[in-house]
């Protein structure tokens, strides 16, 4: 009886969830989680938010900075953090997402692992927890005019847009542009073991950024078809 309890309660509260999840369209995820001594230590913070987008999120870092509209609707947005209580034996993360109040409106399920180094600990732990969101099927339930980590406002940059490289840690960059103010966000790529070839962190769109004879090349898939656009990057 009480299994039969468990399991109806489990399947109530995560209905009622995903009711509420829906109404929120963006996702800010802690760029250093309390827990660790870095930010983006282990790329836990990375995988955290490629995940939030993988289950239909668009999805930032806190420390990011935001187009408008997503800056100017705060109650649009689950603020994404980690909670770590493992122990020296086993690592336990548990996935906490809070509204504009502070409210907590959803947790995850603990995921665990029993590796012995951290950074395959920590992945294992965090994926394992995520596979909460699979009972989700989060939708957005307004208006989607959905924007990825690049601006709308902003196509692809052309050749002759300055772009300057923003650090974000150790390995992550953000790609701006000064045409205006307020900066626009073009893309957030990442370093790879050769320093003229950049992995694009995207959501929307898969690609890559590299240097060939002294220009810089953004390679990309949008929908199927193949695309090559010059770079403007004045400091990377």
């Amino acid at each position: 009886m009480k299994k039969v309890l468990y399991i109806l309660l489990f399947f109530v509260t995560s209905i009622s969830y995903s009711q509420s999840l829906n109404d929120y369209k963006y996702a800010i995820v802690s760029s250093k989680f309390d827990f660790l001594k870095e930010k983006d230590q282990y790329r836990l913070n990375t995988l955290t938010k490629l995940l939030m987008e993988k289950y239909g999120f668009i999805a930032y870092f806190d420390n990011d900075i935001l187009p408008s509209e997503v800056a100017e609707s705060d109650c649009k947005k689950v603020f994404v953090e980690v909670k770590s209580n493992g122990n020296l034996f086993v690592t336990k993360l548990t996935v906490v997402l809070k509204d504009c109040k502070n409210a907590e409106v959803f947790t995850s399920v603990e995921g665990k692992s029993r590796e012995k180094e951290l950074k395959v600990a920590y992945n294992q732990a965090l994926r394992e927890a995520f596979s909460s969101f699979d009972k989700l099927e989060y939708k957005y339930s307004g208006n989607d005019n959905r924007i990825s980590n690049v601006n709308n406002d902003v196509k692809v940059p052309i050749v002759n847009q300055k772009l300057f490289a923003k650090p974000l840690g150790e390995n992550l960059f953000q790609l701006l542009t000064n045409d205006t103010d307020i900066p626009n966000l073009i893309l957030t790529i990442a370093k790879t073991n050769n320093p003229s070839i950049f992995i694009v962190e995207e959501a929307m769109r898969s690609g890559v950024v590299y240097k060939n004879n002294n220009e810089w090349i953004f390679d990309y898939y949008e929908n199927e078809k193949f695309v090559s656009e010059k770079l403007n990057i004045v400091n990377l």
